[in-house]
């Protein structure tokens, strides 16, 4: 099944922002999509039991959507729109790419 760019950027920015606001009502108990500015976006508080496994589980995969805008996070008071169009243009580019590797991949089997 052939997956259209614009299908996969998209569903792939959903689920990057899904991800964002989950994991902070679950992990952090907050419900907003990004923190408040002043506090650590990658470390969470001291969680106990299952919520301490499955942060850690998780952490790679919130490195990998925020750790390169780590920068704009830590601004000291930066607009609200001015973080989600951010995380939205590197979320693009990182779709994009990983697009063109499972392009790639899949025109690899076909040959063979």
């Amino acid at each position: 099944m052939k997956t259209s760019r614009i299908k996969f950027v998209s569903f792939f920015l959903i689920a990057g922002f899904a991800f964002l606001f989950i994991y902070n009502v679950i992990f952090r108990s907050v419900v907003r999509l990004l923190p408040e500015s002043g506090t650590s976006f990658l470390s969470t508080e001291s969680l106990t039991g299952w919520k301490s496994v499955v942060s850690a589980m998780l952490y790679p995969i919130k490195i990998v959507l925020v750790g390169p805008m780590l920068p704009l996070l830590n601004l000291p008071d930066p607009p609200p729109p001015f973080l989600v169009i951010g995380l939205a243009f590197y979320w693009t580019i990182l779709a994009l790419v990983i697009h063109y590797f499972i392009g790639k991949i899949k025109r690899s089997q076909l040959k063979t």
